[in-house]
């Protein structure tokens, strides 16, 4: 059962996504919030596995309280929810170690796959989208870090294609692989460089001028 928490100011729209979240045989929404400072209570009463969370709320937001969230050992993951698709917010919440984005009125399908998808630990929502997100809002690129250097010729190039955005199956067909080699080369590439998942692999390509 996924343990799921929501956070944003508007009632009715939490009611909608609790009844559509509810409707689910493999979900269960065990909390809910008005705010980011309420989010951090009830995050740490009820342990979710998946938190949508607001950007934009009264007394704390989204960001705030994401930051607070993350910083806890056994973290949920958390999915932001923005009204615009790109959302400069959103960027800076990625960064921090949220596992993406999804707009408000995204198809009630697709917020479900992506709860299901997050909880799953092994795929990205949209990475192509927060490609496109960090290619508006590009900090000033860093120096790359010695674990890059670690990597092999191969890995670097699954690395530039998974950066781009290319799912498992695009990569494979394009280096004419398997989908389960693509898949580990992409584990190894995590794990050298101490990468959570594909987003984060995203944002570390964009925040050290590789992408």
């Amino acid at each position: 059962m996924i343990r799921v928490v929501l956070v944003d100011d508007q009632a009715l729209f939490r009611a909608g996504v609790r009844m559509l979240v509810a409707s689910q045989p493999d979900m269960d929404v065990v909390g809910e919030a008005g705010d980011g400072r309420e989010a951090v209570d009830v995050v740490a009463r009820t342990a979710p596995d998946v938190v949508l969370m607001d950007i934009r709320m009264p007394v704390m937001d989204g960001l705030t309280a994401t930051s607070q969230i993350l910083s806890r050992p056994d973290a949920p993951r958390i999915v932001m929810l923005t009204t615009f698709d790109l959302d400069e917010a959103a960027a800076r919440a990625i960064q921090q170690g949220a596992s993406g984005f999804l707009l408000k009125d995204a198809d009630p399908e697709f917020l479900l796959a992506a709860i299901r998808t997050v909880h799953a630990g092994s795929s990205v929502i949209a990475a192509s989208a927060t490609r496109e997100l960090f290619a508006h809002f590009t900090p000033a690129a860093k120096p790359v870090p010695p674990s890059y250097g670690e990597l092999t010729d191969r890995e670097r190039e699954i690395f530039a294609l998974a950066a781009r955005g290319l799912s498992n199956a695009e990569i494979a067909a394009r280096e004419y692989l398997s989908e389960a080699t693509v898949k580990t080369h992409i584990s190894r590439i995590l794990t050298k460089l101490a990468l959570r998942d594909r987003v984060q692999l995203v944002v570390f390509a964009f925040e050290h001028g590789l992408a």
